[in-house]
């Protein structure tokens, strides 16, 4: 069950968003933990409940929407537990300030009832700290990738790929920061690739290959000579081994 507060000065705006949300039940259930018409009464509502996302005016008396987000910001970094963050606002101008903000989405009134559906099955019913994601931005938009679900993580030009069974993502985040913030998740298997712990399934020998190159860790690689490559869960795709790192991935295998 999905829990939420609504948080906007105007009452007509409130009762219109629990009408979309009432409307919204059948196909994902949710429960409206409270209403608040500004952040002092927002502040005293997350003191007796512990809502799973706000749907966050921007334009309130007081401390606006942008502040009570930087603020949430602040305290989830310092590891609080906070709520995520949907923005539902007349001025489509504060997008971009508000994904740097780490909203899940940015909803502009008046909010249709698809839209409202779309942003909010983006919201974890579980608490972050129990589902490590990767945040990405995606036309516009910011979408967490549970780290359960990627099989790779591989570095090209300034973006690294993160994939899963269904489909690809881009994130600019490094790939040495990635790999500090899920050290029990990854195996570095090449310089610019890292394979999730439980997606791999063995590693063989590549066929010969035709030309003369050398890998992102320096390594040449002669005609005719036989590489390592990972061998993936549920992906029919290979990821080359460097030299370096071989020995590493066989004795994660044996283990």
């Amino acid at each position: 069950m999905l829990e939420l507060v609504i948080v906007d000065d105007e009452a007509l705006a409130r009762m219109r968003m629990r009408n979309l949300l009432a409307d919204l039940a059948p196909e994902l259930p949710n429960r409206v933990l409270g209403e608040a018409g500004s952040a002092t009464e927002l502040r005293t509502l997350l003191e007796s409940h512990s809502p799973h996302a706000l749907l966050l005016d921007v334009q309130m008396p007081g401390a606006d929407g942008m502040s009570i987000a930087t603020d949430l910001k602040a305290r989830a970094a310092r590891g609080e537990q906070v709520p995520h963050v949907i923005f539902v606002t007349a001025f489509a101008e504060h997008a971009v300030n508000a994904f740097e903000l780490a909203a899940i989405d940015y909803l502009v009134k008046p909010v249709k009832t698809a839209r409202l559906l779309e942003a909010l099955r983006r919201v974890p019913v579980a608490r972050e700290n129990d589902v490590p994601s990767i945040t990405v931005v995606e036309r516009g938009r910011i979408l967490r990738v549970p780290v359960a679900e990627v099989l790779y993580l591989k570095a090209e030009m300034k973006y690294v790929t993160i994939r899963t069974r269904e489909r690809e993502f881009l994130s600019e985040e490094p790939l040495t920061a990635l790999e500090a913030q899920f050290p029990d998740h990854f195996v570095r298997i090449h310089r610019n690739a890292l394979v999730s712990r439980h997606a791999i399934a063995g590693i063989e020998r590549a066929r010969p290959g035709a030309a003369v190159h050398a890998d992102a860790d320096g390594d040449a690689e002669r005609d005719g000579e036989r590489t390592w490559q990972v061998l993936l869960h549920g992906c029919e795709e290979r990821l080359d081994v460097s030299r370096r790192q071989v020995a590493q991935v066989k004795e994660f295998l044996r283990a």
